[in-house]
């Protein structure tokens, strides 16, 4: 079979809700996304085939396929057409997964994957919550009803307190995993890891008013302490999760250049790494954000490989009970496993946190000199995808 190669991958640096990137249109802000790809992998605009791009609040400034619309506001010709994906938060996954798919089959030679959210914009919900305010119904019909009698909705948060209470995590160590995504996103920033993977875009000072580049995540804190995070109220009564261990309602655009082996000779690029494999399963939507765990074990049966031969892990912090989790069902080596920070600190823009855990992956092995990387990630309705690639 054919490979796919990753040859360029970018994101922007998160923005608080409100914050630095509030002030951008997300389509604006995918098409520059798009923009610097192009630029930094030197292709030109009309090679690119397809531009595939996730996003979860398909709604109001992201709706009416917000990936075509990125493309019209971006410097790749009206030629290039672009589709859009909802997979929740493993859109932008699985719109790398798409195009892969796609220049593996040997019909494209060049797609653009990647996802956009505007949280500050389009907050998160707005397509249910719309819908609910004109009386267009809800997505529980009453055959999902009578499969799930159990639950009025299927809940992010009820499944981020179930996996804490299945796997015994206590509400300290949610919080010291939260501090600690915290201490490595600061390292990380403060030692340059980030550095090749953001890309600059122009903001508005809000003290000044005037022009600044954005290049550094705003969610992280700093001055965060394990006494401060543990001083945040919990989300439920009797629960374990508070807002401080849940990831950030973040702005953000971030995107991946795929290329088949014939564009690589044909276009003169050099390749950043190989997906080794991809695959995606469906698990118990109660329970919601469970499914990484089998979805990492079935993955690395199908490539027949070890949790050990993996040199680093990006797991979506969701929820802080997520991967840890995650690490007690693989028994995989913690600090291999989100070292620069992740979603807690950084944020979790939604539809574009996909390609943003597979940027910060392929640059982290790049830095480390690591060969194997697995991306996971947990998503709406009880799914998971799993991307596995090889550093080149």
């Amino acid at each position: 079979m054919s490979e796919a190669y990753l040859v360029c991958a970018l994101r922007t640096a998160g923005g608080r809700r409100g914050g630095l990137l509030s002030g951008w249109h997300p389509v604006d802000l995918a098409g520059s996304l798009i923009d610097g790809l192009v630029a930094r992998s030197g292709v030109a605009p009309d090679a690119v085939d397809d531009v595939i791009l996730g996003c979860v609040g398909q709604v109001g400034e992201q709706a009416a396929n917000v990936a075509r619309n990125a493309v019209l506001a971006s410097s790749l010709p009206e030629s290039v057409p672009g589709t859009s994906v909802d997979r929740q938060c493993g859109s932008s996954q699985q719109a790398l997964h798409f195009a892969a798919q796609a220049v593996m089959s040997g019909s494209m030679d060049v797609v653009i994957a990647g996802g956009v959210e505007s949280m500050t914009r389009v907050p998160m919900g707005s397509p249910l919550t719309l819908a609910k305010k004109a009386d267009l119904g809800i997505y529980m019909s009453p055959k999902i009803r009578e499969h799930y009698p159990q639950t009025e909705l299927f809940s992010q948060f009820q499944g981020a307190e179930m996996v804490a209470a299945k796997y015994g995590i206590e509400r300290l160590a949610l919080d010291e995993f939260a501090l600690e995504s915290h201490q490595r996103a600061i390292r990380a920033t403060q030692a340059g890891a980030f550095d090749n993977e953001i890309l600059p875009v122009s903001v508005l000072d809000p003290e000044s008013g005037g022009e600044i580049s954005h290049t550094v995540d705003e969610g992280i804190r700093f001055d965060a302490t394990l006494e401060s995070i543990s001083s945040v109220k919990l989300l439920a009564e009797n629960g374990r999760i508070s807002a401080a261990t849940a990831s950030q309602i973040c702005d953000g655009a971030s995107g991946v250049m795929v290329v088949s082996e014939a564009g690589l000779k044909r276009l003169g690029v050099k390749p950043l790494a190989r997906i080794h494999h991809m695959s995606v399963i469906g698990h118990d939507p109660v329970i919601m954000l469970e499914a990484p765990m089998p979805a990492t074990q079935r993955a690395l049966d199908r490539a027949g490989m070890t949790i050990d031969d993996i040199d680093l892990y990006e797991v979506n912090e969701a929820f802080a009970s997520v991967p840890l989790a995650w690490l007690q069902s693989t028994q995989a080596d913690p600090e291999r496993m989100n070292v620069n920070g992740g979603a807690i600190a950084l944020g979790h823009p939604l539809g574009a946190s996909g390609t943003k855990l597979m940027t910060t992956l392929v640059h982290a092995l790049h830095a480390r000199g690591g060969r194997y990387g697995l991306q996971t990630m947990c998503e709406g309705g009880g799914m998971a995808n799993v991307t596995i690639i090889e550093r080149l």
